[in-house]
């Protein structure tokens, strides 16, 4: 079966940076809106030839939903970005356009399973969950051996409950880092509501993370990822248990409370 391979020595040289993205990395994005995030990074980068942007709306619908989504779409292929529709997280692995790919970065940017009731109502937090957790197990048969997978999530009361870690064991992903997302860092980008009459409106974000996992085949039997609070060093522990999703506090590099 043939994929997708990795460049040469040379891959680094040129390459352009946005935040934890490079142009020199295969980058899939999934569930992007309007596409204004996959517009942040082929921008930055002068060209988006490294990046497949995705939506679950039809090319239709998303002209309907978002006052900027012909634009964006057209940006992008301007800029040579594969842009995908009707690409659904829970299935991608077998799209026509993916299933023969892989990529070094994967990216879910606040996924959401709809608006049928509260967030805190536990059949609304269930219909989350499974989303998330069918992402990661089509995520990670799309992923380079050596690629991430990142999803990026609130944080606090009800978002705690979808329990992002936990489902990521459970596909056999450990979590390497968690690191504060600012939406400022990618200009232009515009998340949106996607769901109803108000699809078009953005949303207030509050404060968010980005959860960066891999291949637990990638991480020694035994250890995983820690960062120290002071320093914020990372290393390797064997602090964490992935199985609970629950951290435990230990001593870090030159003696700083550390946590996974």
């Amino acid at each position: 079966m043939a994929r997708l391979r990795r460049r040469g020595r040379g891959r680094w040289r040129g390459v352009r940076w946005l935040s934890h993205y490079s142009s020199g990395q295969s980058i899939l994005i999934v569930g992007d809106g309007d596409f204004s995030f996959s517009l942040a990074l082929a921008a930055a980068f002068g060209t988006g030839r490294n990046i497949v942007a995705t939506s679950l709306d039809s090319y239709e619908a998303l002209s309907r939903k978002y006052s900027k989504a012909q634009s964006n779409v057209m940006e992008l292929k301007k800029r040579r970005t594969t842009v995908l529709h009707g690409v659904d997280a829970e299935t991608m692995k077998g799209h026509t356009n993916l299933k023969m790919r892989l990529f070094d970065r994967i990216v879910f940017n606040f996924p959401h399973a709809g608006f049928h009731g509260k967030e805190c109502e536990m059949h609304v937090v269930r219909l989350h969950r499974e989303l998330v957790k069918g992402f990661f197990v089509n995520a990670r048969e799309l992923l380079q051996p050596d690629g991430e997978i990142h999803i990026s999530h609130k944080t606090g009361y009800p978002y705690d409950g979808w329990s992002i870690v936990q489902l990521a064991s459970e596909s056999s992903l450990a979590m390497i880092d968690i690191v504060s997302f600012q939406k400022q860092d990618y200009p232009g980008y515009s998340p949106k509501r996607g769901n109803g009459s108000k699809s078009n409106n953005t949303f207030p974000l509050g404060d968010c993370n980005t959860y960066k996992f891999v291949a637990k085949h990638n991480v020694a039997q035994g250890e995983h990822a820690c960062h120290c609070y002071m320093c914020r060093d990372r290393y390797f522990s064997p602090y964490f248990d992935y199985a609970s999703g629950l951290a435990t506090l230990g001593v870090g590099h030159g003696g700083h409370l550390a946590y996974w």
